[in-house]
């Protein structure tokens, strides 16, 4: 059986989130970049994102598939659901919930990238440290995390603990 052991409370992600908004208004200075939600982890993230900005983002969303009903990687990623709206010749900001090995965010760059868009940028709640500690570079990040499964804000196992207000670590008993 598995536990949870908290690792983000629901406060300190506000607070962050927070900060990360206005770092976006600030970069942006009345532009409104169109936010690329990946599903479907990063929902409640984007949304709480998208309601601290000082007008509504256009918002569209992108669907990967890389991990099946496993834990872990495939290694390979597909696409699910395109976005709909035109990215060529636009601000673009990625929002995802959790860089954990890199592949999935190396594929939406390069995928977002053939779009030919102005500018791409990438907002991440959470990413592994060992990934920054190897060079990832994030224009914007909540939280560098260790290794560890994590649920909750967006984040699931299996479907499950997505609608945590908290992150966690999921502890096999």
């Amino acid at each position: 059986m598995a536990s949870l052991r908290l690792l983000l409370s629901r406060e300190e992600i506000e607070r962050r989130v927070e900060e990360m908004a206005a770092q976006i208004r600030r970069d942006y200075a009345g532009d409104m970049p169109i936010f690329l939600g990946v599903l479907k982890g990063a929902f409640i993230f984007l949304a709480d994102l998208s309601r601290r900005m000082d007008r509504s983002p256009e918002i569209d969303f992108i669907l990967l598939s890389s991990y099946g009903s496993l834990a872990a990687s495939s290694g390979q990623v597909k696409v699910l659901l395109e976005p709909r709206a035109e990215l060529k010749g636009r601000d673009v900001l990625i929002v995802e919930d959790i860089i954990d090995g890199g592949l999935s965010l190396e594929f939406i760059r390069d995928y977002v990238a053939r779009r030919q868009p102005a500018r791409l940028r990438v907002c991440a709640l959470l990413a592994r440290q060992r990934l920054l500690d190897e060079g990832l570079r994030l224009d914007y990040l909540g939280f560098p995390v260790g290794d560890g499964f994590l649920v909750g804000y967006g984040l699931d196992c299996r479907e499950e603990h997505r609608t945590l207000p908290d992150v966690y670590v999921l502890e096999e008993s």
